[in-house]
Protein backbone atom coordinates (compact mmCIF):
# COMPACT_ATOMS: atom_id res chain seq x y z
CA UNK A 1 0.00 0.00 0.00
CA UNK A 2 1.63 3.69 -1.00
CA UNK A 3 0.70 6.21 1.36
CA UNK A 4 1.19 10.09 -0.86
CA UNK A 5 2.57 12.54 1.83
CA UNK A 6 1.18 15.83 1.22
CA UNK A 7 3.73 18.51 0.16
CA UNK A 8 2.36 20.54 2.79
CA UNK A 9 3.63 18.71 6.12
CA UNK A 10 6.38 20.47 8.00
CA UNK A 11 9.38 19.77 6.47
CA UNK A 12 10.83 19.11 10.63
CA UNK A 13 8.55 16.34 10.89
CA UNK A 14 8.71 14.67 7.05
CA UNK A 15 11.47 11.68 8.71
CA UNK A 16 8.97 10.90 11.42
CA UNK A 17 6.39 10.47 8.73
CA UNK A 18 8.39 8.08 6.71
CA UNK A 19 9.62 6.04 9.76
CA UNK A 20 6.12 4.94 11.09
CA UNK A 21 5.26 4.54 7.05
CA UNK A 22 8.16 1.90 7.28
CA UNK A 23 7.04 0.42 10.10
CA UNK A 24 3.55 0.14 8.66
CA UNK A 25 4.26 -1.47 5.72
CA UNK A 26 5.92 -4.11 7.85
CA UNK A 27 3.20 -5.12 10.12
CA UNK A 28 0.47 -7.70 9.24
CA UNK A 29 -2.97 -7.23 10.18
CA UNK A 30 -4.35 -8.98 13.23
CA UNK A 31 -7.51 -9.49 11.91
CA UNK A 32 -6.07 -11.93 9.06
CA UNK A 33 -7.19 -15.30 9.52
CA UNK A 34 -5.16 -18.39 8.39
CA UNK A 35 -7.93 -20.55 7.17
CA UNK A 36 -11.58 -20.78 5.62
CA UNK A 37 -12.42 -23.11 8.38
CA UNK A 38 -11.49 -20.41 11.00
CA UNK A 39 -13.47 -18.07 9.29
CA UNK A 40 -17.13 -20.15 9.38
CA UNK A 41 -16.62 -20.88 12.83
CA UNK A 42 -16.17 -16.93 13.57
CA UNK A 43 -19.15 -16.39 11.73
CA UNK A 44 -21.27 -18.72 13.10
CA UNK A 45 -20.34 -17.99 16.15
CA UNK A 46 -21.49 -13.96 15.27
CA UNK A 47 -24.84 -15.35 13.78
CA UNK A 48 -25.26 -17.29 17.39
CA UNK A 49 -24.43 -13.95 19.32
CA UNK A 50 -26.88 -11.52 16.89
CA UNK A 51 -29.96 -14.21 17.30
CA UNK A 52 -29.59 -14.39 21.55
CA UNK A 53 -29.49 -10.02 21.24
CA UNK A 54 -32.64 -9.83 18.96
CA UNK A 55 -34.65 -12.26 20.37
CA UNK A 56 -36.05 -9.96 23.93
CA UNK A 57 -36.82 -7.67 21.30
CA UNK A 58 -39.44 -9.23 18.79
CA UNK A 59 -41.98 -9.36 21.52
CA UNK A 60 -41.64 -5.58 21.98
CA UNK A 61 -41.93 -5.27 17.87
CA UNK A 62 -45.34 -7.04 18.06
CA UNK A 63 -46.57 -4.41 20.95
CA UNK A 64 -45.32 -1.21 18.73
CA UNK A 65 -45.14 -0.82 15.46
CA UNK A 66 -41.30 -0.33 13.86
CA UNK A 67 -40.03 3.01 12.63
CA UNK A 68 -40.06 1.17 9.12
CA UNK A 69 -43.69 0.88 9.79
CA UNK A 70 -44.13 4.18 10.72
CA UNK A 71 -42.62 5.07 7.53
CA UNK A 72 -44.59 3.27 5.41
CA UNK A 73 -47.99 4.35 6.63
CA UNK A 74 -46.75 7.86 6.45
CA UNK A 75 -45.77 6.95 3.04
CA UNK A 76 -49.16 5.72 1.80
CA UNK A 77 -51.10 8.60 3.77
CA UNK A 78 -49.06 10.99 1.43
CA UNK A 79 -49.97 8.57 -1.54
CA UNK A 80 -53.87 9.35 -0.99
CA UNK A 81 -53.58 12.96 -0.89
CA UNK A 82 -55.59 13.90 1.83
CA UNK A 83 -55.75 17.72 1.53
CA UNK A 84 -56.79 17.47 -2.08
CA UNK A 85 -59.99 15.56 -1.21
CA UNK A 86 -60.39 17.51 2.37
CA UNK A 87 -59.10 21.18 1.66
CA UNK A 88 -59.62 21.77 5.69
CA UNK A 89 -57.02 18.94 6.41
CA UNK A 90 -54.09 21.35 4.59
CA UNK A 91 -55.42 24.21 6.05
CA UNK A 92 -55.15 22.65 9.33
CA UNK A 93 -51.69 21.63 8.65
CA UNK A 94 -50.06 24.82 7.47
CA UNK A 95 -51.84 26.62 10.69
CA UNK A 96 -49.90 24.11 12.93
CA UNK A 97 -47.89 25.77 15.16
CA UNK A 98 -44.81 23.09 13.68
CA UNK A 99 -44.84 25.53 10.72
CA UNK A 100 -42.61 28.11 12.82
CA UNK A 101 -41.87 30.71 9.94
CA UNK A 102 -45.83 31.17 9.64
CA UNK A 103 -46.57 31.33 13.51
CA UNK A 104 -43.91 33.53 14.06
CA UNK A 105 -45.29 36.23 11.34
CA UNK A 106 -48.86 35.61 12.61
CA UNK A 107 -47.44 36.63 16.15
CA UNK A 108 -45.66 39.37 14.41
CA UNK A 109 -46.66 43.18 15.50
CA UNK A 110 -46.81 44.19 11.89
CA UNK A 111 -50.44 43.98 10.15
CA UNK A 112 -50.00 42.10 6.80
CA UNK A 113 -53.21 43.13 4.80
CA UNK A 114 -54.83 41.40 1.97
CA UNK A 115 -54.28 42.68 -1.55
CA UNK A 116 -55.86 46.28 -2.37
CA UNK A 117 -56.50 45.73 -5.84
CA UNK A 118 -58.32 48.32 -7.85
CA UNK A 119 -62.38 48.95 -7.15
CA UNK A 120 -62.68 51.92 -9.55
CA UNK A 121 -65.32 49.56 -11.59
CA UNK A 122 -66.65 48.03 -9.38
CA UNK A 123 -67.12 49.90 -6.64
CA UNK A 124 -70.95 50.09 -6.14
CA UNK A 125 -71.29 46.53 -6.13
CA UNK A 126 -68.90 46.09 -3.05
CA UNK A 127 -70.60 49.01 -1.17
CA UNK A 128 -74.32 46.77 -1.89
CA UNK A 129 -76.06 48.01 -4.90
CA UNK A 130 -76.69 44.44 -5.09
CA UNK A 131 -76.78 43.45 -1.92
CA UNK A 132 -73.52 41.77 -2.22
CA UNK A 133 -74.84 39.05 -3.98
CA UNK A 134 -72.37 36.50 -5.26
CA UNK A 135 -69.51 37.99 -2.84
CA UNK A 136 -69.73 36.11 0.13
CA UNK A 137 -69.77 32.53 -0.38
CA UNK A 138 -67.12 32.17 -0.84
CA UNK A 139 -65.97 35.66 0.82
CA UNK A 140 -64.37 38.03 -2.22
CA UNK A 141 -60.92 39.00 -1.24
CA UNK A 142 -61.82 42.66 -2.19
CA UNK A 143 -64.51 42.78 0.31
CA UNK A 144 -62.79 41.07 2.88
CA UNK A 145 -60.38 43.58 2.72
CA UNK A 146 -62.68 46.46 2.98
CA UNK A 147 -64.72 45.29 5.93
CA UNK A 148 -61.77 44.78 7.47
CA UNK A 149 -60.70 48.15 6.77
CA UNK A 150 -63.63 49.68 7.98
CA UNK A 151 -63.76 47.52 10.95
CA UNK A 152 -60.50 49.05 12.21
CA UNK A 153 -62.03 52.55 11.65
CA UNK A 154 -64.80 51.53 14.47
CA UNK A 155 -61.38 50.45 16.43
CA UNK A 156 -59.56 53.61 15.96
CA UNK A 157 -63.28 55.05 17.53
CA UNK A 158 -62.71 52.56 20.48
CA UNK A 159 -58.72 53.80 20.85
CA UNK A 160 -59.97 57.48 20.87
CA UNK A 161 -62.40 57.12 23.53
CA UNK A 162 -60.65 55.32 25.96
CA UNK A 163 -57.67 57.75 25.55
CA UNK A 164 -59.46 60.38 26.98
CA UNK A 165 -63.19 59.50 27.79
CA UNK A 166 -63.78 62.61 30.59
CA UNK A 167 -66.20 65.12 28.66
CA UNK A 168 -65.96 68.33 30.42
CA UNK A 169 -69.24 69.29 32.73
CA UNK A 170 -68.87 73.25 32.35
CA UNK A 171 -67.81 73.76 28.51
CA UNK A 172 -68.21 72.66 25.15
CA UNK A 173 -65.33 69.66 24.46
CA UNK A 174 -62.05 70.72 22.62
CA UNK A 175 -61.18 69.16 19.28
CA UNK A 176 -60.46 65.58 20.06
CA UNK A 177 -57.45 64.07 18.18
CA UNK A 178 -58.34 60.05 16.28
CA UNK A 179 -55.43 58.22 15.12
CA UNK A 180 -57.02 56.39 11.96
CA UNK A 181 -55.67 53.33 10.56
CA UNK A 182 -55.82 54.65 6.91
CA UNK A 183 -53.56 57.83 6.08
CA UNK A 184 -55.23 58.31 3.20
CA UNK A 185 -58.74 59.64 5.42
CA UNK A 186 -58.82 62.54 7.71
CA UNK A 187 -61.10 63.29 10.53
CA UNK A 188 -63.54 65.67 9.76
CA UNK A 189 -66.55 65.53 12.84
CA UNK A 190 -66.21 64.18 16.27
CA UNK A 191 -69.72 62.61 16.95
CA UNK A 192 -71.14 62.50 20.61
CA UNK A 193 -74.10 59.80 22.24
CA UNK A 194 -75.93 61.58 25.24
CA UNK A 195 -78.40 59.80 27.77
CA UNK A 196 -81.96 60.83 28.30
CA UNK A 197 -81.58 59.71 31.94
CA UNK A 198 -78.76 60.87 34.28
CA UNK A 199 -76.95 59.62 37.64
CA UNK A 200 -77.86 62.01 40.81
CA UNK A 201 -75.06 64.36 41.94
CA UNK A 202 -74.16 62.13 44.52
CA UNK A 203 -72.90 59.60 42.49
CA UNK A 204 -70.55 61.30 41.16
CA UNK A 205 -69.19 62.83 44.27
CA UNK A 206 -68.65 59.25 45.75
CA UNK A 207 -66.44 58.10 42.82
CA UNK A 208 -64.81 61.17 40.94
CA UNK A 209 -61.88 59.67 39.01
CA UNK A 210 -65.07 57.26 37.10
CA UNK A 211 -66.77 60.26 36.39
CA UNK A 212 -66.36 59.01 32.94
CA UNK A 213 -68.50 55.84 33.48
CA UNK A 214 -71.56 58.04 34.86
CA UNK A 215 -71.50 61.22 32.39
CA UNK A 216 -74.79 61.64 30.51
CA UNK A 217 -72.64 62.69 26.96
CA UNK A 218 -69.74 60.80 25.78
CA UNK A 219 -67.51 61.02 22.74
CA UNK A 220 -68.81 58.03 20.35
CA UNK A 221 -67.40 57.96 16.94
CA UNK A 222 -66.26 60.53 14.10
CA UNK A 223 -67.00 61.21 10.54
CA UNK A 224 -63.72 60.88 8.07
CA UNK A 225 -63.85 61.71 4.73
CA UNK A 226 -61.13 60.00 1.83
CA UNK A 227 -58.71 62.82 1.03
CA UNK A 228 -55.67 60.97 -1.18
CA UNK A 229 -56.25 61.19 -4.74
CA UNK A 230 -55.11 57.64 -5.38
CA UNK A 231 -56.70 56.43 -2.95
CA UNK A 232 -59.97 58.08 -4.22
CA UNK A 233 -58.89 56.94 -7.93
CA UNK A 234 -58.24 53.25 -6.32
CA UNK A 235 -61.94 53.14 -4.93
CA UNK A 236 -63.87 55.00 -7.42
CA UNK A 237 -64.89 57.72 -5.33
CA UNK A 238 -64.57 60.13 -2.65
CA UNK A 239 -65.72 57.83 0.29
CA UNK A 240 -66.91 59.73 3.68
CA UNK A 241 -66.90 57.12 6.31
CA UNK A 242 -68.83 57.30 9.82
CA UNK A 243 -67.69 54.85 12.95
CA UNK A 244 -69.30 54.34 15.80
CA UNK A 245 -67.60 52.77 18.81
CA UNK A 246 -69.84 50.21 20.99
CA UNK A 247 -71.43 50.19 24.62
CA UNK A 248 -68.60 52.09 27.53
CA UNK A 249 -70.22 53.67 29.86
CA UNK A 250 -72.69 52.71 33.05
CA UNK A 251 -75.61 55.04 31.44
CA UNK A 252 -74.95 53.54 27.93
CA UNK A 253 -75.47 50.04 29.10
CA UNK A 254 -78.50 51.01 30.84
CA UNK A 255 -80.04 52.56 27.53
CA UNK A 256 -79.36 49.19 26.21
CA UNK A 257 -81.87 47.53 28.56
CA UNK A 258 -84.28 49.90 27.79
CA UNK A 259 -85.62 47.26 25.25
CA UNK A 260 -89.95 48.44 24.71
CA UNK A 261 -90.17 49.19 20.78
CA UNK A 262 -91.32 52.42 20.58
CA UNK A 263 -92.16 54.58 17.09
CA UNK A 264 -89.82 56.98 15.29
CA UNK A 265 -91.08 60.65 15.97
CA UNK A 266 -93.57 61.36 12.83
CA UNK A 267 -93.34 57.75 11.65
CA UNK A 268 -95.22 54.35 12.38
CA UNK A 269 -92.39 52.36 12.43
CA UNK A 270 -90.42 51.66 15.47
CA UNK A 271 -86.87 51.15 17.04
CA UNK A 272 -85.49 50.25 20.70
CA UNK A 273 -86.34 53.10 22.94
CA UNK A 274 -82.66 53.07 24.30
CA UNK A 275 -80.89 53.33 20.62
CA UNK A 276 -83.21 55.99 19.76
CA UNK A 277 -82.40 57.98 23.30
CA UNK A 278 -78.72 57.60 22.42
CA UNK A 279 -79.14 59.28 19.02
CA UNK A 280 -81.72 62.05 19.40
CA UNK A 281 -80.75 63.19 22.96
CA UNK A 282 -79.19 66.64 23.24
CA UNK A 283 -76.47 67.16 26.04
CA UNK A 284 -75.52 70.37 27.90
CA UNK A 285 -72.68 71.51 25.77
CA UNK A 286 -72.80 68.89 22.68
CA UNK A 287 -75.91 68.44 19.64
CA UNK A 288 -77.13 64.81 19.44
CA UNK A 289 -76.18 62.41 17.83
CA UNK A 290 -78.62 62.76 14.79
CA UNK A 291 -78.26 66.39 14.73
CA UNK A 292 -74.53 66.51 14.71
CA UNK A 293 -74.21 63.37 11.50
CA UNK A 294 -76.68 65.19 9.65
CA UNK A 295 -75.43 68.59 9.46
CA UNK A 296 -71.27 67.16 8.97
CA UNK A 297 -72.94 65.07 5.70
CA UNK A 298 -75.05 68.30 4.46
CA UNK A 299 -71.48 70.21 4.38
CA UNK A 300 -69.63 67.34 2.91
CA UNK A 301 -72.02 66.97 0.25
CA UNK A 302 -71.82 70.58 -0.75
CA UNK A 303 -68.35 70.37 -0.38
CA UNK A 304 -67.59 67.84 -2.77
CA UNK A 305 -70.23 68.57 -5.28
CA UNK A 306 -69.80 67.10 -8.62
CA UNK A 307 -67.56 64.43 -7.09
CA UNK A 308 -68.87 61.13 -7.28
CA UNK A 309 -69.56 60.25 -3.20
CA UNK A 310 -70.37 57.44 -1.03
CA UNK A 311 -71.19 57.48 2.89
CA UNK A 312 -69.99 54.02 4.93
CA UNK A 313 -71.30 53.89 8.06
CA UNK A 314 -69.56 51.08 10.10
CA UNK A 315 -70.05 49.98 14.17
CA UNK A 316 -69.79 47.39 16.78
CA UNK A 317 -72.12 46.51 18.97
CA UNK A 318 -74.18 49.59 20.09
CA UNK A 319 -72.48 51.74 17.59
CA UNK A 320 -74.10 49.09 14.95
CA UNK A 321 -77.21 49.64 16.20
CA UNK A 322 -76.76 53.36 15.98
CA UNK A 323 -75.44 53.19 12.31
CA UNK A 324 -78.82 51.92 11.44
CA UNK A 325 -80.16 54.93 13.21
CA UNK A 326 -77.64 57.29 11.88
CA UNK A 327 -78.58 55.54 7.99
CA UNK A 328 -82.12 55.81 8.27
CA UNK A 329 -81.31 59.52 9.22
CA UNK A 330 -79.17 60.97 6.78
CA UNK A 331 -80.86 59.26 3.93
CA UNK A 332 -83.41 62.06 3.39
CA UNK A 333 -81.20 64.89 4.87
CA UNK A 334 -80.27 66.15 0.97
CA UNK A 335 -82.22 66.25 -2.65
CA UNK A 336 -79.01 63.93 -3.92
CA UNK A 337 -77.62 62.02 -1.15
CA UNK A 338 -74.71 59.49 -2.04
CA UNK A 339 -75.21 55.61 -1.62
CA UNK A 340 -75.50 54.98 1.70
CA UNK A 341 -73.79 51.46 2.96
CA UNK A 342 -73.89 49.83 6.82
CA UNK A 343 -70.90 47.86 7.71
CA UNK A 344 -71.74 46.01 11.01
CA UNK A 345 -69.81 43.68 13.78
CA UNK A 346 -72.10 42.14 16.19
CA UNK A 347 -74.86 44.17 16.08
CA UNK A 348 -78.35 43.38 18.04
CA UNK A 349 -81.44 43.90 16.47
CA UNK A 350 -83.05 47.44 16.32
CA UNK A 351 -86.59 48.03 15.16
CA UNK A 352 -89.44 46.04 13.95
CA UNK A 353 -90.19 44.65 10.47
CA UNK A 354 -91.48 48.37 9.88
CA UNK A 355 -88.14 49.78 9.95
CA UNK A 356 -86.32 47.11 8.30
CA UNK A 357 -88.85 48.00 5.10
CA UNK A 358 -88.14 51.57 5.98
CA UNK A 359 -84.51 51.33 5.00
CA UNK A 360 -85.32 49.32 2.22
CA UNK A 361 -87.73 51.63 0.94
CA UNK A 362 -84.66 54.36 1.60
CA UNK A 363 -82.25 52.35 -0.69
CA UNK A 364 -79.92 51.83 2.36
CA UNK A 365 -77.23 49.10 2.04
CA UNK A 366 -76.69 46.75 5.47
CA UNK A 367 -73.72 43.84 5.75
CA UNK A 368 -74.24 42.83 9.44
CA UNK A 369 -71.41 40.76 10.19
CA UNK A 370 -72.24 38.31 13.04
CA UNK A 371 -70.92 35.78 14.96
CA UNK A 372 -73.06 32.64 14.91
CA UNK A 373 -71.84 32.19 18.82
CA UNK A 374 -72.57 35.82 19.72
CA UNK A 375 -75.45 36.12 22.15
CA UNK A 376 -75.50 39.92 21.38
CA UNK A 377 -77.17 39.64 18.05
CA UNK A 378 -79.61 37.71 18.91
CA UNK A 379 -81.34 39.83 21.16
CA UNK A 380 -83.55 42.28 22.22
CA UNK A 381 -87.05 40.63 21.50
CA UNK A 382 -89.02 37.75 22.55
CA UNK A 383 -91.16 37.20 18.69
CA UNK A 384 -89.03 37.56 16.22
CA UNK A 385 -90.38 38.78 13.02
CA UNK A 386 -87.62 37.74 10.55
CA UNK A 387 -89.90 35.42 8.64
CA UNK A 388 -90.39 31.78 7.94
CA UNK A 389 -89.36 29.46 6.44
CA UNK A 390 -90.06 29.29 2.18
CA UNK A 391 -93.17 27.26 1.31
CA UNK A 392 -91.77 24.08 -1.07
CA UNK A 393 -94.82 24.71 -3.22
CA UNK A 394 -97.77 27.36 -4.66
CA UNK A 395 -100.34 25.30 -2.77
CA UNK A 396 -98.38 25.86 0.87
CA UNK A 397 -97.59 29.15 -0.21
CA UNK A 398 -101.71 29.78 -0.07
CA UNK A 399 -102.27 27.88 2.60
CA UNK A 400 -99.90 29.43 5.05
CA UNK A 401 -100.46 32.95 3.45
CA UNK A 402 -103.34 33.94 5.39
CA UNK A 403 -101.48 32.32 8.77
CA UNK A 404 -98.72 35.25 8.12
CA UNK A 405 -100.99 37.96 7.59
CA UNK A 406 -102.93 37.33 10.66
CA UNK A 407 -98.91 36.78 12.75
CA UNK A 408 -97.65 39.96 11.17
CA UNK A 409 -100.44 42.05 12.41
CA UNK A 410 -101.18 40.70 15.93
CA UNK A 411 -97.71 39.67 16.80
CA UNK A 412 -94.45 41.72 14.54
CA UNK A 413 -96.88 44.51 14.52
CA UNK A 414 -98.67 45.37 17.85
CA UNK A 415 -96.26 43.32 19.88
CA UNK A 416 -93.78 45.36 21.91
CA UNK A 417 -90.84 42.42 21.39
CA UNK A 418 -91.53 41.68 17.92
CA UNK A 419 -88.36 42.93 16.60
CA UNK A 420 -86.34 41.98 13.11
CA UNK A 421 -83.00 42.11 11.72
CA UNK A 422 -82.21 44.60 9.22
CA UNK A 423 -79.81 43.50 5.55
CA UNK A 424 -77.99 41.06 4.28
CA UNK A 425 -75.73 38.66 6.56
CA UNK A 426 -71.89 37.31 6.60
CA UNK A 427 -72.28 34.76 9.47
CA UNK A 428 -68.87 33.83 10.84
CA UNK A 429 -67.83 31.19 13.70
CA UNK A 430 -65.61 31.21 16.57
CA UNK A 431 -65.18 27.36 16.50
CA UNK A 432 -64.27 27.68 12.79
CA UNK A 433 -60.88 29.22 14.02
CA UNK A 434 -57.97 26.96 14.28
CA UNK A 435 -56.68 29.40 17.06
CA UNK A 436 -59.78 29.72 19.24
CA UNK A 437 -60.80 28.19 21.42
CA UNK A 438 -64.42 26.36 20.56
CA UNK A 439 -65.69 27.03 23.91
CA UNK A 440 -64.51 30.75 24.01
CA UNK A 441 -66.48 32.64 26.29
CA UNK A 442 -69.26 35.11 25.70
CA UNK A 443 -66.59 37.99 25.59
CA UNK A 444 -64.77 36.46 23.32
CA UNK A 445 -67.43 35.99 20.66
CA UNK A 446 -68.62 39.48 20.88
CA UNK A 447 -65.05 41.06 20.63
CA UNK A 448 -64.07 43.06 17.63
CA UNK A 449 -60.66 42.04 17.12
CA UNK A 450 -62.17 38.32 17.21
CA UNK A 451 -64.93 39.37 14.72
CA UNK A 452 -61.89 40.91 12.49
CA UNK A 453 -59.78 37.66 13.01
CA UNK A 454 -62.63 35.64 11.67
CA UNK A 455 -63.52 38.36 8.75
CA UNK A 456 -59.65 37.83 7.32
CA UNK A 457 -59.96 33.73 7.80
CA UNK A 458 -63.27 32.62 6.53
CA UNK A 459 -63.04 31.65 2.69
CA UNK A 460 -66.82 29.96 2.55
CA UNK A 461 -69.20 27.95 4.41
CA UNK A 462 -67.52 24.92 3.09
CA UNK A 463 -63.53 26.11 3.83
CA UNK A 464 -64.57 28.16 6.70
CA UNK A 465 -60.83 29.65 7.73
CA UNK A 466 -58.02 30.00 5.07
CA UNK A 467 -54.93 28.51 5.33
CA UNK A 468 -53.33 31.82 3.97
CA UNK A 469 -54.91 34.56 6.55
CA UNK A 470 -52.99 37.42 7.26
CA UNK A 471 -53.67 39.06 10.31
CA UNK A 472 -51.53 39.25 13.12
CA UNK A 473 -52.35 37.27 16.73
CA UNK A 474 -51.07 39.43 18.37
CA UNK A 475 -53.85 42.03 19.53
CA UNK A 476 -56.00 38.52 19.80
CA UNK A 477 -53.57 37.61 22.21
CA UNK A 478 -53.45 40.71 24.14
CA UNK A 479 -57.20 41.20 24.74
CA UNK A 480 -58.54 37.34 24.73
CA UNK A 481 -55.60 35.45 25.76
CA UNK A 482 -57.74 33.20 28.13
CA UNK A 483 -59.83 31.92 24.87
CA UNK A 484 -56.70 31.55 22.41
CA UNK A 485 -55.88 27.73 22.16
CA UNK A 486 -52.76 26.81 24.27
CA UNK A 487 -50.77 25.35 22.06
CA UNK A 488 -51.02 28.53 20.37
CA UNK A 489 -50.27 30.58 23.59
CA UNK A 490 -47.37 28.47 24.28
CA UNK A 491 -45.90 28.68 20.92
CA UNK A 492 -46.15 32.17 21.37
CA UNK A 493 -44.04 32.48 24.33
CA UNK A 494 -41.28 30.24 23.16
CA UNK A 495 -41.40 33.26 20.60
CA UNK A 496 -41.04 35.55 23.05
CA UNK A 497 -44.92 37.20 22.94
CA UNK A 498 -45.28 37.91 26.89
CA UNK A 499 -48.97 36.89 27.35
CA UNK A 500 -49.29 38.04 31.26
CA UNK A 501 -48.39 41.55 30.28
CA UNK A 502 -50.18 43.63 27.89
CA UNK A 503 -48.17 43.77 24.58
CA UNK A 504 -47.96 47.52 23.16
CA UNK A 505 -49.16 47.37 19.69
CA UNK A 506 -47.68 50.04 17.32
CA UNK A 507 -50.46 52.57 16.60
CA UNK A 508 -50.95 53.18 12.55
CA UNK A 509 -47.48 54.94 11.18
CA UNK A 510 -49.99 58.12 9.88
CA UNK A 511 -50.14 61.61 12.49
CA UNK A 512 -53.52 61.97 14.06
CA UNK A 513 -56.02 64.02 12.61
CA UNK A 514 -57.62 66.77 14.15
CA UNK A 515 -61.16 66.93 14.43
CA UNK A 516 -63.84 69.86 14.19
Amino acid sequence: MQVCVNSTLPAPNLHLFQAKQASFKCRKSPLKLSSTESTRKHLSNLEKLLHRTNQPDQEQAIKAPTKGSINKSKVLLEGLNLPRIWPQTRAAEEMSPRHLNRVQMLFSKTMEYSPRNNLGSRWREYHGCNDWSGLLDPLDENLRREVVRYGEFVQAAYHGFHSNPTMPTEQAPLPRHVALPDRSYKVAKSLYATSSAGFPKWVHDVAPDLGWMTQRSSWIGFVAVCDDRREIQRMGRRDIVIALRGTSTCLEWAENFRAQLVPLPQSIEKVECGFLSLHSTRGAHVPSLAESVVKEVQRLIQIYTGETLSITITGHSLGSALSLLVADEISSCAPNVPPIAVFSFGGPRVGNKGFVQRLSRKNVKVLRIVNNQDLITKVPGLFIGEGTKQPQDQREERRNKGFRRVFDMVICENNPWAYAHVGTELKVDTKMSPYLKPDADIACCHDLEAYLHLVDGFLSSNCPFRSNAKRSLVKLVNEQKSNVKQLYTHKALSLKVERDNRLSIPMPSCLPSPSR
